[in-house]
Protein backbone atom coordinates (compact mmCIF):
# COMPACT_ATOMS: atom_id res chain seq x y z
CA UNK A 1 0.00 0.00 0.00
CA UNK A 2 1.39 3.12 -1.12
CA UNK A 3 2.00 6.01 1.50
CA UNK A 4 0.35 9.03 1.77
CA UNK A 5 2.59 11.83 1.32
CA UNK A 6 1.63 15.33 2.53
CA UNK A 7 3.03 19.03 2.34
CA UNK A 8 4.03 20.41 5.47
CA UNK A 9 1.79 22.91 5.71
CA UNK A 10 -0.46 19.90 5.89
CA UNK A 11 1.18 17.95 8.15
CA UNK A 12 1.10 21.87 10.44
CA UNK A 13 -2.75 21.53 10.49
CA UNK A 14 -2.69 17.58 11.69
CA UNK A 15 -0.37 18.28 14.21
CA UNK A 16 -2.54 20.92 15.44
CA UNK A 17 -5.80 19.48 15.13
CA UNK A 18 -3.86 16.89 17.72
CA UNK A 19 -3.35 19.08 20.00
CA UNK A 20 -6.88 19.92 19.86
CA UNK A 21 -6.40 23.18 18.70
CA UNK A 22 -9.40 24.88 17.97
CA UNK A 23 -8.63 28.65 17.63
CA UNK A 24 -5.59 30.08 15.63
CA UNK A 25 -5.36 34.13 15.78
CA UNK A 26 -3.04 35.17 12.73
CA UNK A 27 -2.30 37.24 9.64
CA UNK A 28 -1.08 36.05 6.47
CA UNK A 29 1.88 36.89 4.10
CA UNK A 30 4.06 35.88 1.89
CA UNK A 31 6.41 33.47 3.82
CA UNK A 32 3.38 31.83 5.47
CA UNK A 33 1.37 31.41 2.61
CA UNK A 34 1.05 27.83 2.03
CA UNK A 35 -0.22 27.69 5.51
CA UNK A 36 -2.95 29.51 4.99
CA UNK A 37 -3.28 27.90 1.89
CA UNK A 38 -3.67 24.79 4.02
CA UNK A 39 -5.44 26.34 6.89
CA UNK A 40 -8.36 27.20 4.22
CA UNK A 41 -9.28 23.29 3.86
CA UNK A 42 -9.15 23.51 7.95
CA UNK A 43 -11.62 26.35 8.53
CA UNK A 44 -14.75 24.85 6.15
CA UNK A 45 -16.28 22.25 4.66
CA UNK A 46 -15.68 18.48 6.28
CA UNK A 47 -12.30 19.12 7.47
CA UNK A 48 -12.93 22.42 9.34
CA UNK A 49 -11.42 22.03 12.54
CA UNK A 50 -10.35 25.64 13.43
CA UNK A 51 -11.49 28.86 13.57
CA UNK A 52 -9.26 31.28 12.37
CA UNK A 53 -9.41 35.35 13.41
CA UNK A 54 -8.14 37.93 11.29
CA UNK A 55 -6.47 40.38 13.64
CA UNK A 56 -5.29 44.00 12.33
CA UNK A 57 -1.71 43.43 13.44
CA UNK A 58 0.70 40.66 14.54
CA UNK A 59 1.26 41.70 17.82
CA UNK A 60 -2.31 42.21 18.64
CA UNK A 61 -2.32 38.08 17.38
CA UNK A 62 -0.10 37.15 20.02
CA UNK A 63 -1.70 39.15 22.82
CA UNK A 64 -5.10 37.41 21.80
CA UNK A 65 -3.41 34.00 21.99
CA UNK A 66 -2.32 35.14 25.50
CA UNK A 67 -6.09 36.18 26.37
CA UNK A 68 -7.05 32.53 24.58
CA UNK A 69 -4.79 31.00 27.21
CA UNK A 70 -5.40 33.00 30.38
CA UNK A 71 -9.53 32.57 30.26
CA UNK A 72 -9.32 29.12 29.13
CA UNK A 73 -6.45 27.27 30.89
CA UNK A 74 -5.12 26.02 26.95
CA UNK A 75 -2.51 26.75 25.43
CA UNK A 76 -3.08 30.21 22.93
CA UNK A 77 -1.82 29.86 19.01
CA UNK A 78 -1.33 32.53 16.37
CA UNK A 79 0.33 31.85 13.02
CA UNK A 80 2.22 35.14 10.88
CA UNK A 81 4.87 35.92 8.43
CA UNK A 82 8.10 36.21 8.47
CA UNK A 83 10.32 39.21 9.10
CA UNK A 84 7.95 42.52 10.35
CA UNK A 85 5.43 39.38 11.07
CA UNK A 86 7.31 37.69 13.60
CA UNK A 87 9.11 40.44 14.47
CA UNK A 88 5.64 42.39 15.63
CA UNK A 89 4.94 39.35 17.83
CA UNK A 90 8.10 39.43 20.19
CA UNK A 91 6.14 42.08 22.38
CA UNK A 92 3.81 39.53 23.00
CA UNK A 93 6.22 36.94 23.80
CA UNK A 94 8.37 38.97 25.98
CA UNK A 95 4.81 39.76 27.99
CA UNK A 96 3.64 35.73 27.84
CA UNK A 97 7.40 34.86 29.11
CA UNK A 98 6.71 37.88 31.86
CA UNK A 99 3.22 36.32 32.75
CA UNK A 100 4.27 32.63 32.46
CA UNK A 101 1.33 32.23 29.82
CA UNK A 102 1.54 29.05 27.24
CA UNK A 103 1.17 30.57 23.27
CA UNK A 104 2.91 29.23 20.38
CA UNK A 105 3.69 31.48 17.89
CA UNK A 106 4.02 30.13 14.22
CA UNK A 107 6.31 31.94 11.73
CA UNK A 108 7.05 31.91 8.37
CA UNK A 109 10.83 32.20 7.22
CA UNK A 110 12.37 32.38 3.78
CA UNK A 111 13.30 28.52 2.36
CA UNK A 112 17.13 26.88 4.12
CA UNK A 113 18.50 27.76 1.31
CA UNK A 114 17.58 31.50 1.51
CA UNK A 115 19.14 31.64 4.78
CA UNK A 116 21.81 34.27 5.54
CA UNK A 117 21.75 36.00 2.28
CA UNK A 118 19.46 38.93 3.60
CA UNK A 119 16.57 37.66 1.92
CA UNK A 120 13.22 39.72 1.64
CA UNK A 121 11.84 39.97 4.60
CA UNK A 122 14.20 37.36 6.20
CA UNK A 123 15.46 37.75 10.19
CA UNK A 124 17.13 35.68 12.72
CA UNK A 125 13.88 35.02 14.41
CA UNK A 126 15.35 31.94 16.82
CA UNK A 127 17.93 34.37 17.82
CA UNK A 128 15.86 36.94 18.61
CA UNK A 129 13.01 35.37 20.74
CA UNK A 130 15.34 32.68 22.55
CA UNK A 131 16.05 35.17 25.41
CA UNK A 132 11.94 36.14 25.72
CA UNK A 133 10.74 32.32 25.33
CA UNK A 134 10.78 29.25 26.99
CA UNK A 135 11.99 27.51 23.53
CA UNK A 136 12.44 28.38 20.22
CA UNK A 137 13.30 26.24 17.18
CA UNK A 138 13.41 26.44 13.65
CA UNK A 139 11.73 23.71 11.20
CA UNK A 140 14.01 22.94 8.29
CA UNK A 141 12.23 19.64 7.31
CA UNK A 142 9.26 18.02 6.46
CA UNK A 143 9.73 15.62 8.69
CA UNK A 144 10.32 16.83 11.72
CA UNK A 145 6.79 19.18 12.01
CA UNK A 146 4.85 16.50 13.84
CA UNK A 147 7.79 15.99 16.48
CA UNK A 148 8.53 20.29 16.83
CA UNK A 149 4.67 20.52 17.27
CA UNK A 150 4.35 18.09 19.77
CA UNK A 151 7.23 19.11 21.96
CA UNK A 152 6.16 22.68 21.28
CA UNK A 153 3.01 22.19 23.23
CA UNK A 154 4.62 20.11 25.82
CA UNK A 155 7.24 22.64 27.04
CA UNK A 156 4.69 25.96 26.39
CA UNK A 157 2.10 24.21 28.93
CA UNK A 158 3.82 21.96 31.02
CA UNK A 159 5.97 22.95 34.64
CA UNK A 160 5.63 26.64 34.50
CA UNK A 161 4.26 27.55 31.48
CA UNK A 162 5.03 30.36 29.00
CA UNK A 163 5.51 31.05 25.37
CA UNK A 164 7.32 29.05 22.28
CA UNK A 165 8.60 29.99 18.97
CA UNK A 166 8.47 27.90 16.03
CA UNK A 167 10.04 29.70 13.10
CA UNK A 168 9.26 27.71 9.66
CA UNK A 169 11.09 28.33 6.40
CA UNK A 170 9.40 28.12 3.31
CA UNK A 171 10.75 25.23 1.50
CA UNK A 172 9.32 22.52 4.92
CA UNK A 173 5.72 23.97 3.85
CA UNK A 174 6.15 22.91 0.70
CA UNK A 175 8.30 19.52 1.05
CA UNK A 176 6.50 16.48 1.27
CA UNK A 177 6.17 13.99 4.36
CA UNK A 178 4.65 11.17 5.70
CA UNK A 179 3.04 12.21 8.30
CA UNK A 180 2.40 10.60 11.66
CA UNK A 181 1.57 11.70 15.03
CA UNK A 182 3.33 12.44 18.05
CA UNK A 183 2.69 13.24 21.17
CA UNK A 184 6.06 14.38 23.04
CA UNK A 185 5.83 13.67 27.04
CA UNK A 186 9.25 13.17 28.37
CA UNK A 187 12.37 15.49 27.47
CA UNK A 188 16.00 14.68 28.81
CA UNK A 189 17.07 17.00 31.27
CA UNK A 190 13.83 18.91 31.39
CA UNK A 191 12.20 18.52 34.45
CA UNK A 192 8.73 20.30 34.35
CA UNK A 193 7.26 19.12 37.67
CA UNK A 194 9.99 18.53 40.15
CA UNK A 195 9.84 15.75 42.89
CA UNK A 196 7.99 16.69 46.15
CA UNK A 197 10.59 17.17 48.84
CA UNK A 198 8.62 16.11 51.85
CA UNK A 199 11.45 17.10 54.23
CA UNK A 200 10.78 20.81 53.01
CA UNK A 201 7.01 19.68 52.98
CA UNK A 202 7.75 19.13 56.92
CA UNK A 203 9.77 22.34 57.50
CA UNK A 204 6.76 24.49 56.22
CA UNK A 205 4.44 22.85 58.74
CA UNK A 206 6.28 23.44 61.77
CA UNK A 207 7.05 26.37 60.60
CA UNK A 208 3.15 27.54 60.07
CA UNK A 209 2.26 25.64 63.27
CA UNK A 210 4.26 27.26 65.47
CA UNK A 211 3.49 31.10 63.82
CA UNK A 212 1.66 33.26 65.88
CA UNK A 213 1.00 35.89 63.09
CA UNK A 214 1.04 33.83 60.24
CA UNK A 215 0.67 35.47 56.11
CA UNK A 216 0.07 34.33 52.76
CA UNK A 217 0.55 35.45 49.79
CA UNK A 218 -1.15 34.42 46.24
CA UNK A 219 0.08 34.52 43.04
CA UNK A 220 -0.69 33.45 39.88
CA UNK A 221 0.76 30.11 40.04
CA UNK A 222 -2.29 28.78 41.52
CA UNK A 223 -4.20 29.80 39.10
CA UNK A 224 -1.89 28.42 36.70
CA UNK A 225 -1.65 24.61 39.01
CA UNK A 226 -5.39 25.08 39.18
CA UNK A 227 -4.93 24.41 42.85
CA UNK A 228 -7.87 27.09 44.42
CA UNK A 229 -9.78 24.34 45.92
CA UNK A 230 -6.00 23.17 47.54
CA UNK A 231 -5.49 27.04 48.35
CA UNK A 232 -8.73 27.54 50.13
CA UNK A 233 -8.87 23.72 51.98
CA UNK A 234 -4.48 25.07 52.82
CA UNK A 235 -5.41 28.91 54.35
CA UNK A 236 -8.91 27.83 55.96
CA UNK A 237 -7.06 24.73 58.10
CA UNK A 238 -4.30 26.75 59.64
CA UNK A 239 -6.45 29.75 59.77
CA UNK A 240 -4.69 32.21 57.60
CA UNK A 241 -4.95 35.69 55.82
CA UNK A 242 -4.30 35.75 52.31
CA UNK A 243 -3.41 38.84 50.16
CA UNK A 244 -3.19 38.54 46.77
CA UNK A 245 -0.93 39.69 43.50
CA UNK A 246 -2.06 41.32 40.80
CA UNK A 247 -1.74 37.96 38.56
CA UNK A 248 -3.16 36.12 41.04
CA UNK A 249 -6.59 38.14 42.38
CA UNK A 250 -9.22 35.78 40.89
CA UNK A 251 -7.06 32.50 42.58
CA UNK A 252 -9.37 33.27 45.77
CA UNK A 253 -12.64 34.75 45.94
CA UNK A 254 -12.69 38.12 46.43
CA UNK A 255 -15.46 37.58 49.36
CA UNK A 256 -13.37 34.96 51.24
CA UNK A 257 -13.46 35.88 54.68
CA UNK A 258 -9.21 34.99 54.70
CA UNK A 259 -9.13 37.61 51.80
CA UNK A 260 -7.06 40.42 53.07
CA UNK A 261 -6.85 42.42 49.57
CA UNK A 262 -4.09 43.06 47.08
CA UNK A 263 -0.35 42.83 47.38
CA UNK A 264 1.62 45.75 45.48
CA UNK A 265 2.19 49.16 44.76
CA UNK A 266 -1.20 50.21 44.59
CA UNK A 267 -2.49 47.32 46.56
CA UNK A 268 -4.51 47.46 49.65
CA UNK A 269 -3.48 48.77 53.15
CA UNK A 270 -3.21 46.63 55.58
CA UNK A 271 -1.21 43.59 53.70
CA UNK A 272 1.53 45.76 52.44
CA UNK A 273 1.59 46.78 56.02
CA UNK A 274 1.19 43.21 58.00
CA UNK A 275 4.16 41.51 55.68
CA UNK A 276 6.47 43.73 57.72
CA UNK A 277 4.74 42.24 61.07
CA UNK A 278 4.09 38.56 60.14
CA UNK A 279 6.07 36.09 61.94
CA UNK A 280 5.82 33.55 59.06
CA UNK A 281 5.35 34.81 55.45
CA UNK A 282 3.83 31.86 52.94
CA UNK A 283 4.49 33.05 48.92
CA UNK A 284 2.61 30.49 47.05
CA UNK A 285 3.27 30.97 43.27
CA UNK A 286 4.66 34.00 42.94
CA UNK A 287 7.87 35.61 42.39
CA UNK A 288 8.29 38.98 44.80
CA UNK A 289 8.34 41.31 41.87
CA UNK A 290 9.70 44.37 43.50
CA UNK A 291 6.03 46.16 42.47
CA UNK A 292 5.34 43.35 45.68
CA UNK A 293 8.29 44.26 48.07
CA UNK A 294 8.98 47.49 47.53
CA UNK A 295 12.79 47.95 48.93
CA UNK A 296 13.89 44.94 49.24
CA UNK A 297 16.28 45.12 51.53
CA UNK A 298 13.92 46.34 54.09
CA UNK A 299 11.32 43.64 53.25
CA UNK A 300 9.81 40.92 55.52
CA UNK A 301 12.94 40.71 57.82
CA UNK A 302 11.23 39.75 60.71
CA UNK A 303 9.39 36.92 58.94
CA UNK A 304 9.98 33.10 58.39
CA UNK A 305 9.44 32.72 54.78
CA UNK A 306 8.44 29.81 52.96
CA UNK A 307 8.47 29.55 49.39
CA UNK A 308 6.18 27.58 47.47
CA UNK A 309 7.07 27.44 43.48
CA UNK A 310 7.26 24.84 40.63
CA UNK A 311 10.66 27.07 39.26
CA UNK A 312 13.75 26.90 41.22
CA UNK A 313 15.15 29.50 39.61
CA UNK A 314 12.83 32.12 41.43
CA UNK A 315 13.94 30.97 44.79
CA UNK A 316 15.99 33.24 46.41
CA UNK A 317 15.98 34.97 43.03
CA UNK A 318 14.78 38.22 44.82
CA UNK A 319 14.02 37.46 48.42
CA UNK A 320 15.82 35.15 50.85
CA UNK A 321 14.12 32.05 51.53
CA UNK A 322 13.54 30.17 55.21
CA UNK A 323 12.23 26.75 53.61
CA UNK A 324 11.49 26.53 49.73
CA UNK A 325 8.85 23.74 48.21
CA UNK A 326 9.95 23.25 45.18
CA UNK A 327 6.74 21.81 43.23
CA UNK A 328 3.57 22.32 41.77
CA UNK A 329 1.40 23.81 44.15
CA UNK A 330 -1.35 21.92 43.68
CA UNK A 331 1.09 18.72 45.17
CA UNK A 332 2.65 20.93 47.76
CA UNK A 333 -0.12 22.55 49.18
CA UNK A 334 -2.12 19.17 50.13
CA UNK A 335 0.75 18.06 51.38
CA UNK A 336 1.60 20.85 53.96
CA UNK A 337 -2.37 20.81 54.95
CA UNK A 338 -2.19 17.42 55.35
CA UNK A 339 0.49 18.46 58.36
CA UNK A 340 -1.18 21.39 59.83
CA UNK A 341 -3.13 21.51 62.70
CA UNK A 342 -6.28 23.44 63.00
CA UNK A 343 -5.32 26.50 64.48
CA UNK A 344 -7.08 30.16 65.32
CA UNK A 345 -5.53 33.39 64.97
CA UNK A 346 -8.47 35.57 65.44
CA UNK A 347 -6.35 38.45 67.34
CA UNK A 348 -4.22 38.65 64.57
CA UNK A 349 -6.96 38.58 61.59
CA UNK A 350 -8.12 41.05 63.37
CA UNK A 351 -5.79 43.39 63.26
CA UNK A 352 -6.05 43.97 59.82
CA UNK A 353 -9.53 45.79 60.27
CA UNK A 354 -8.59 48.94 61.97
CA UNK A 355 -6.02 49.49 58.34
CA UNK A 356 -8.51 48.11 56.23
CA UNK A 357 -10.99 50.90 57.71
CA UNK A 358 -8.22 53.22 57.59
CA UNK A 359 -7.96 52.94 53.84
CA UNK A 360 -11.77 53.08 53.35
CA UNK A 361 -11.96 56.20 54.54
CA UNK A 362 -8.85 58.01 53.34
CA UNK A 363 -9.06 55.68 49.61
CA UNK A 364 -11.84 53.67 49.19
CA UNK A 365 -15.02 55.45 50.50
CA UNK A 366 -13.76 58.71 48.35
CA UNK A 367 -13.09 56.20 45.17
CA UNK A 368 -16.21 55.05 44.71
CA UNK A 369 -19.00 57.19 46.21
CA UNK A 370 -17.66 60.77 45.58
CA UNK A 371 -21.12 62.13 45.57
CA UNK A 372 -20.50 65.39 43.66
CA UNK A 373 -17.48 66.42 41.27
CA UNK A 374 -16.05 64.79 38.08
CA UNK A 375 -16.44 60.91 37.26
CA UNK A 376 -14.27 58.54 38.66
CA UNK A 377 -12.42 55.50 37.21
CA UNK A 378 -13.08 53.86 40.29
CA UNK A 379 -16.97 54.31 40.78
CA UNK A 380 -16.81 53.16 37.15
CA UNK A 381 -15.41 49.89 37.79
CA UNK A 382 -17.68 49.34 41.08
CA UNK A 383 -20.52 49.77 38.89
CA UNK A 384 -19.68 47.35 35.97
CA UNK A 385 -18.78 45.10 38.89
CA UNK A 386 -21.74 45.15 40.68
CA UNK A 387 -23.89 44.63 37.26
CA UNK A 388 -21.87 41.77 36.70
CA UNK A 389 -22.32 40.26 39.96
CA UNK A 390 -18.39 38.62 39.80
CA UNK A 391 -19.39 37.06 37.20
CA UNK A 392 -17.50 38.21 34.57
CA UNK A 393 -14.13 37.66 33.13
CA UNK A 394 -12.35 41.18 33.63
CA UNK A 395 -9.66 42.03 31.00
CA UNK A 396 -7.74 45.72 31.60
CA UNK A 397 -4.87 47.12 29.82
CA UNK A 398 -2.08 49.24 31.38
CA UNK A 399 -1.92 51.88 33.78
CA UNK A 400 -4.37 53.56 36.02
CA UNK A 401 -7.11 51.75 34.14
CA UNK A 402 -5.25 48.70 35.37
CA UNK A 403 -4.97 49.65 38.89
CA UNK A 404 -8.33 51.01 39.20
CA UNK A 405 -9.76 48.00 37.95
CA UNK A 406 -7.91 45.27 39.82
CA UNK A 407 -8.40 47.08 43.49
CA UNK A 408 -12.47 47.42 42.48
CA UNK A 409 -13.59 44.70 40.96
CA UNK A 410 -14.78 41.63 42.54
CA UNK A 411 -14.15 38.28 41.63
CA UNK A 412 -16.12 34.64 42.51
CA UNK A 413 -14.74 32.18 39.69
CA UNK A 414 -10.74 31.37 39.01
CA UNK A 415 -9.37 32.58 35.64
CA UNK A 416 -11.37 35.87 35.71
CA UNK A 417 -8.64 38.50 35.80
CA UNK A 418 -6.18 39.29 32.55
CA UNK A 419 -3.83 41.67 32.33
CA UNK A 420 -0.18 42.55 31.50
CA UNK A 421 1.75 42.43 34.61
CA UNK A 422 5.64 41.52 34.22
CA UNK A 423 5.76 43.63 30.86
CA UNK A 424 3.13 45.80 31.50
CA UNK A 425 2.30 46.44 27.57
CA UNK A 426 -0.16 49.08 26.76
CA UNK A 427 -2.39 48.22 24.15
CA UNK A 428 -2.18 44.47 25.47
CA UNK A 429 -6.27 45.03 26.71
CA UNK A 430 -8.06 44.92 23.55
CA UNK A 431 -6.54 41.90 21.93
CA UNK A 432 -6.33 39.76 24.75
CA UNK A 433 -10.05 40.61 25.31
CA UNK A 434 -10.43 39.06 21.82
CA UNK A 435 -8.75 35.97 22.50
CA UNK A 436 -10.83 35.77 26.35
CA UNK A 437 -14.64 35.32 24.46
CA UNK A 438 -12.95 32.58 22.05
CA UNK A 439 -11.74 30.64 25.20
CA UNK A 440 -15.09 31.58 27.36
CA UNK A 441 -17.83 31.77 25.17
CA UNK A 442 -20.21 31.73 27.59
CA UNK A 443 -19.43 34.29 29.95
CA UNK A 444 -19.21 38.17 29.46
CA UNK A 445 -15.91 39.27 28.98
CA UNK A 446 -15.31 43.49 29.57
CA UNK A 447 -11.98 45.17 29.51
CA UNK A 448 -11.29 48.29 31.17
CA UNK A 449 -8.67 50.82 29.46
CA UNK A 450 -7.69 54.14 29.32
CA UNK A 451 -7.47 56.47 26.36
CA UNK A 452 -3.38 55.78 25.85
CA UNK A 453 -3.86 51.39 25.73
CA UNK A 454 -6.60 52.11 23.39
CA UNK A 455 -5.63 54.22 20.81
CA UNK A 456 -2.44 51.54 20.48
CA UNK A 457 -4.73 48.72 19.68
CA UNK A 458 -7.84 50.89 18.25
CA UNK A 459 -7.22 48.66 14.91
CA UNK A 460 -8.40 45.80 16.42
CA UNK A 461 -12.06 47.37 16.41
CA UNK A 462 -11.92 45.57 12.77
CA UNK A 463 -11.86 42.47 14.05
CA UNK A 464 -14.34 42.71 16.42
CA UNK A 465 -16.42 44.40 13.55
CA UNK A 466 -15.83 41.42 11.35
CA UNK A 467 -16.19 38.60 14.04
CA UNK A 468 -19.16 40.17 15.86
CA UNK A 469 -16.84 39.65 18.54
CA UNK A 470 -19.05 40.18 21.82
CA UNK A 471 -16.51 42.44 23.95
CA UNK A 472 -17.62 45.10 26.12
CA UNK A 473 -14.93 48.09 25.98
CA UNK A 474 -15.09 50.34 28.97
CA UNK A 475 -12.89 53.41 28.30
CA UNK A 476 -12.13 55.58 30.66
CA UNK A 477 -10.71 58.32 28.93
CA UNK A 478 -9.05 61.46 31.55
CA UNK A 479 -7.72 63.10 28.14
CA UNK A 480 -3.84 61.94 30.09
CA UNK A 481 -1.55 59.14 30.08
CA UNK A 482 -2.60 59.11 33.52
CA UNK A 483 0.06 56.71 35.73
CA UNK A 484 2.60 58.82 33.84
CA UNK A 485 1.40 62.22 34.05
CA UNK A 486 1.11 61.00 37.91
CA UNK A 487 4.43 60.43 38.73
CA UNK A 488 5.50 63.30 36.63
CA UNK A 489 3.39 65.82 39.24
CA UNK A 490 4.55 63.58 42.40
CA UNK A 491 8.22 63.20 41.31
CA UNK A 492 9.46 65.43 38.45
CA UNK A 493 7.77 69.32 40.03
CA UNK A 494 4.92 68.93 37.30
CA UNK A 495 5.99 69.00 34.92
CA UNK A 496 3.43 67.20 33.01
CA UNK A 497 5.85 66.25 29.18
CA UNK A 498 3.85 64.46 26.46
CA UNK A 499 1.47 62.97 28.90
CA UNK A 500 -1.69 65.05 27.44
CA UNK A 501 -3.80 63.33 25.26
CA UNK A 502 -5.65 64.63 21.96
CA UNK A 503 -8.22 61.86 21.00
CA UNK A 504 -10.90 61.39 18.09
CA UNK A 505 -14.30 61.33 18.81
CA UNK A 506 -14.62 57.48 19.30
CA UNK A 507 -18.21 57.68 18.83
CA UNK A 508 -17.68 58.17 15.26
CA UNK A 509 -15.19 55.38 15.30
CA UNK A 510 -17.24 53.27 16.89
CA UNK A 511 -19.83 54.29 14.01
CA UNK A 512 -17.15 53.51 11.27
CA UNK A 513 -17.06 50.13 12.58
CA UNK A 514 -20.38 49.63 13.58
CA UNK A 515 -20.16 48.75 16.87
CA UNK A 516 -22.59 50.42 19.54
CA UNK A 517 -21.48 53.22 21.54
CA UNK A 518 -22.47 55.14 24.75
CA UNK A 519 -20.79 57.94 26.44
CA UNK A 520 -21.26 58.51 29.95
CA UNK A 521 -20.11 62.35 31.50
CA UNK A 522 -22.54 62.59 34.29
CA UNK A 523 -22.59 59.89 37.08
CA UNK A 524 -26.06 59.77 36.91
CA UNK A 525 -26.43 57.97 33.84
CA UNK A 526 -22.92 55.86 34.63
CA UNK A 527 -25.78 52.78 35.94
CA UNK A 528 -28.26 52.74 32.64
CA UNK A 529 -24.85 53.50 29.97
CA UNK A 530 -23.83 50.02 31.91
CA UNK A 531 -27.21 48.55 31.84
CA UNK A 532 -26.88 49.04 28.09
CA UNK A 533 -23.86 48.07 27.91
CA UNK A 534 -24.44 44.11 28.97
CA UNK A 535 -27.79 44.04 27.25
CA UNK A 536 -26.37 44.85 23.70
CA UNK A 537 -25.74 41.25 21.87
CA UNK A 538 -22.37 41.96 20.86
CA UNK A 539 -19.47 44.18 20.97
CA UNK A 540 -20.47 47.89 23.02
CA UNK A 541 -17.97 50.48 23.74
CA UNK A 542 -18.58 52.60 27.20
CA UNK A 543 -17.01 55.68 27.07
CA UNK A 544 -16.56 57.12 30.49
CA UNK A 545 -15.22 61.01 30.71
CA UNK A 546 -13.46 60.81 33.72
CA UNK A 547 -11.61 63.22 36.24
CA UNK A 548 -8.47 63.91 34.75
CA UNK A 549 -5.86 64.23 37.74
CA UNK A 550 -7.38 61.98 39.33
CA UNK A 551 -4.62 59.84 41.21
CA UNK A 552 -4.01 56.29 41.99
CA UNK A 553 -3.67 55.55 45.87
CA UNK A 554 -2.97 53.78 48.57
CA UNK A 555 0.87 54.04 46.65
CA UNK A 556 4.18 52.68 48.10
CA UNK A 557 6.99 55.52 46.05
CA UNK A 558 9.68 53.61 44.32
CA UNK A 559 12.46 52.76 46.68
CA UNK A 560 10.55 53.02 50.08
CA UNK A 561 9.83 50.29 51.88
CA UNK A 562 6.15 48.44 51.97
CA UNK A 563 5.17 49.70 55.27
CA UNK A 564 5.47 53.52 53.45
CA UNK A 565 3.11 53.12 51.32
CA UNK A 566 0.82 56.55 51.23
CA UNK A 567 -2.76 56.77 51.43
CA UNK A 568 -2.65 60.53 50.13
CA UNK A 569 -0.12 62.94 48.36
CA UNK A 570 -0.39 66.47 48.49
CA UNK A 571 0.69 67.69 45.04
Amino acid sequence: MAKEMITGSEALMRALKNENVTTIFGYPGGAIMPVFDALYDYTRGEKKAFEHVLVRHEQSAAHAAEGYARAGGGVGVCIVTSGPGATNTLTGVADAMMDSTPIIVIAGQVGVSGLGTDAFQEVDLVGLAQPISKWSYQIRRADDIAWAVSRAFYIARSGRPGPVVLDFPKNAQLDKTEYQSINVDFIRSYVPFPELDMNAVSRAAELINNAKKPLALVGQGVELGNAQKELVEFIEKADIPAARTLMGLSALASDHPLNVGMLGMHGNYAPNLKEQECDVLIAIGMRFSERVTGNVATYAKQAKIIHLDIDESEIDKNVKTDVAVVADCKVSLPAITKLLKPNSHKEWRDSFVPLYNKEYEKVIRPALYPGQGPLLMGEVVKAVSDATEGEAVMVNDVGQNQMFSSRYFMFKKKRSIISSGGLGTMGYGLPAAIGATYAAPNRTVCIFTGDGGFQMSLHELGTIMEHRIPVKVILMNNNYLGNVRQWQDMFFNKRKSFTRMMNPSYSKVCEAYDIPYTFVFERENLKNGVEKMLATDGPFVLECAVKELDNILPMTPPGCSVDEMLLEINL
